[in-house]
C-alpha cells in the first residue's frame, strides 16, 4: 500500500479526520467564496452549525450548472496568483466547467493517484503507458503526475496516433497502461489487424475510466490483452481521476480517497440519502481542496457504497462501478434504460464486434431507439448470399429477444458493415440524438 495508515484506518479514525476537515472546509468556503456565503445566508446557516458528519445534509447541493453560472472563476477561493493550473470540461453542451488547483491541490492530487496506481497493481519499477488525452481534460495530466509521484517511468503518449501507440507498447513493453476502455480496445483490435498478438506485450494491469464501461467490456479487455483491468473514477469538478479506484486483489468496488472526499448517496428525485448498498446518485464534498472547494456536488452518477472492509486489507469506503448517469438515461416506451445495460447485453452475444452506437430517432409521431452494431466477419460477407442473410437475421432476432428479456424494451437493431462505427481515440460516443442532431453522451 502507498499510504497504509490512511488505507487501513479504522472507521472511527477516518470519520474523526473527515469531521475536522469538513468543519474547516465549510468555514473556508464561507469566508472565501461569495456564492457559498450567500447560499448559507439564504438558508440561515452558520459554519458553526456543522458539528457532526451527518450535519453535511444541512449544506446546499452544488450542481454542474452552478459552475457554469459562475464561469469562469466565480467559485475560486484563492486569488489568481495562487492558482498553479486550470482544467476544464469539454463543454459539449454549453460553456465548459472550469476548475483550478493550487500547488498544494496538485500535490494532494498526485498523492491520491499514486496511491491508486499502487492499489491497481503498480510499483515503482514499472514502465507506465499513459494513453489518456492531455490538455484541459484531467485524465492525461492527472495520471501522469500521479505516476511520476509514485516514481514509475511514465510514457506520456496521450490519445490518438494508434499505430505509434502500438509501436511504443511493443518496443517498450510497459507493465501498466491507462486510457479510456473504448480506446484501449481500439488499440488491441488494431494490433490484431496488423497480425500482432495483443497479449504479447508485457502488460499486466490497466487503469481504465472516463466513460461508463461494463463487466463484459472488462472481460473483453482482459482476454485480449491478458491483463487485469481496473476501474478508476473521478470528475474534474471534484478533483479529477483518482477519487476512487479498484484494487487488483479484489476488483470488487472502487476504494474512495476518503481522507480527501466525503461521499453520500441520495435518491435523485427526493434528494434524501439512501442506505448503504442501495443505488442512488453519488454526491461528494471536498475536504482538502484550496482553489476550488466543492460542497455536496451532485455528480449525476448512479452507484452504491459499502463500508465493509475489503479482502485486500483496505478499510476505506468503496463505491460500486457506475451503473449509468441520470442525464444519460434513455426512456423507451416508458421504460428507463442506461446505455451500460445495453452494452452488457450486447457484449454477451457471440458474433458481435464490441463497438456500438445508440441512435435516438423520430419515426412518425413517435420517438424510437436504434442500436447500431457491427458483426464479425464470420457472420458478414461482402457478397451477400442466402447464408449471410440467414446468419444476420438470426443474430438480430436473438439480440432483440435478449434486450427485451433483460432490459424490458424493444429496440430496432441496425447491422452495419465492418469498421463503419467510429472508433474512439478518447471518450466513445455511445448515444446520438438524431432528433436534434445532438450527441447526448460520451
Amino acid at each position: 500500500m502507498y499510504n497504509p495508515e490512511i488505507e487501513t484506518a479504522t472507521r472511527a479514525e477516518m470519520e474523526s479526520m473527515q469531521l475536522t476537515r469538513l468543519k474547516r472546509t465549510v468555514s473556508y468556503v464561507f469566508e472565501n467564496v461569495s456564492y457559498y456565503r450567500e447560499k448559507f445566508s439564504e438558508m440561515g446557516l452558520d459554519p458553526t452549525d456543522i458539528q457532526t458528519l451527518n450535519d453535511v445534509t444541512k449544506l446546499p447541493f452544488t450542481k454542474k450548472q452552478t459552475l457554469r453560472d459562475q464561469y469562469p472563476f466565480g467559485l475560486f477561493a484563492v486569488p489568481m496568483e495562487e492558482i498553479s493550473r486550470i482544467h476544464g470540461s469539454s463543454g459539449t453542451s454549453g460553456k465548459p466547467t472550469v476548475v483550478g488547483y493550487t500547488k498544494n491541490d496538485l500535490e494532494n492530487w498526485a498523492t491520491i493517484v499514486a496511491r491508486g496506481i499502487v492499489a491497481a497493481g503498480g510499483r515503482k519499477s514499472d514502465i507506465f503507458h499513459n494513453a489518456y488525452g492531455y490538455g484541459l481534460f484531467t485524465g492525461g495530466l492527472g495520471l501522469h503526475c500521479g505516476a511520476e509521484k509514485l516514481g514509475v517511468a511514465t510514457v506520456p503518449i496521450s490519445g490518438g496516433n494508434t499505430d505509434r501507440q502500438i509501436t511504443i507498447i511493443n518496443d517498450f513493453k510497459p507493465r501498466g497502461i491507462c486510457g479510456t476502455p473504448s480506446y484501449i480496445l481500439n488499440i488491441a483490435e488494431k494490433m490484431e489487424e496488423m497480425g500482432l498478438d495483443p497479449a504479447d506485450n508485457g502488460l499486466e494491469y490497466g487503469i481504465f475510466g472516463a466513460e461508463p464501461w461494463s463487466e463484459e467490456m472488462r472481460a473483453t479487455l482482459e482476454k485480449k490483452l491478458k491483463l487485469k483491468a481496473m476501474d478508476i473514477y473521478g470528475l474534474s469538478e471534484i478533483m479529477g481521476p483518482g477519487v476512487a479506484i479498484e484494487c487488483h486483489e479484489a476488483q470488487n468496488g472502487l476504494h474512495i480517497a476518503e481522507d480527501h472526499f466525503l461521499v453520500e448517496v441520495i435518491n435523485p428525485d427526493t434528494l434524501e440519502r439512501v442506505d448503504d448498498g442501495e443505488d442512488g446518485e453519488l454526491v461528494f464534498t471536498s475536504l482538502t481542496k484550496e482553489a476550488l472547494p466543492i460542497i455536496r456536488y451532485r455528480t449525476g452518477d448512479i452507484a452504491s457504497i459499502t463500508r465493509e472492509p475489503c479482502t485486500c486489507g483496505r478499510t476505506t469506503t468503496r463505491m460500486s462501478r457506475v451503473k449509468g448517469r441520470t442525464d444519460d438515461m434513455i426512456i423507451v416506451r416508458g421504460v428507463n434504460v442506461f446505455p451500460s445495460e445495453i452494452e452488457r447485453v450486447l457484449f454477451q452475444m457471440e458474433g458481435i464486434v464490441p463497438h456500438y452506437q445508440i441512435h435516438l430517432v423520430n419515426k412518425g409521431q413517435m420517438d424510437s431507439v436504434e442500436l447500431h452494431i457491427e458483426i464479425e466477419s464470420g457472420f458478414y460477407r461482402e457478397i451477400e448470399g442466402d447464408l449471410a442473410h440467414q446468419n444476420v437475421g438470426k443474430l438480430k432476432k436473438r439480440l432483440q429477444q435478449q434486450m427485451k428479456s433483460t432490459c424490458l424494451v424493444t429496440i430496432e437493431i441496425v447491422v452495419n458493415i465492418p469498421k463503419s462505427i467510429p472508433r474512439s481515440e478518447g471518450k466513445a460516443i455511445r448515444v446520438v440524438d438524431k432528433r436534434k442532431g445532438e450527441i447526448l453522451s460520451m
